[in-house]
């Protein structure tokens, strides 16, 4: 049914509770294309009296560093699903993470995403605004939210 799966990752072990999730659906699915995706937050340039001293190029270096961290982490999240036999890709893009994640899907004829959400809600939602409701609300596929461990607690019986 899914041929082309995207997992977000951002390298916190909340965006990890969406692999088991993942791996599930690959191998009912038979041989789909896994892609993992980490967006990197370009490096916030600092303005007036705090940009004194930072140049051009330590931005990039510091941008280069983020990107290999990134990679670093992505192959060890797909080694998981490739041990498996599950054909796994992994990238890393810059940018605003809801808009790049919206864009990757559009342009890359993704079947399912998956993703994990810290399950906020109310004003610390409204606050910190959620990737995980841009993403479900502007891509027209399904969706599937891992949400993080424990939340919801206060409505268990």
């Amino acid at each position: 049914m899914y041929k082309k799966v995207l997992v977000t990752l951002d390298g916190s072990k909340l965006s990890e509770t969406a692999l088991p999730h993942a791996e599930t659906v690959a191998r009912g699915c038979k041989q789909p294309q896994v892609i993992l995706l980490r967006v990197v937050e370009p490096v916030a340039v600092p303005y007036g009296e705090a940009a004194t001293g930072i140049s051009f190029e330590q931005i990039k270096a510091a941008e280069a560093a983020e990107k290999k961290k990134a990679g670093k982490y992505l192959e060890k999240m797909a080694a998981r699903f490739t041990a498996q036999g599950i054909k796994t890709s992994a990238k890393i893009l810059t940018g605003n993470a809801s808009e790049a994640i919206v864009d990757f899907i559009d342009k890359n004829n993704i079947d399912l995403v998956i993703l994990a959400t810290h399950g906020r809600s109310g004003v610390s939602r409204w606050i910190w605004g959620s990737v995980a409701d841009r993403v479900l609300r502007h891509v027209c596929i399904p969706v599937l939210m891992a949400r993080a461990p424990g939340c919801g607690l206060l409505y268990k019986k």
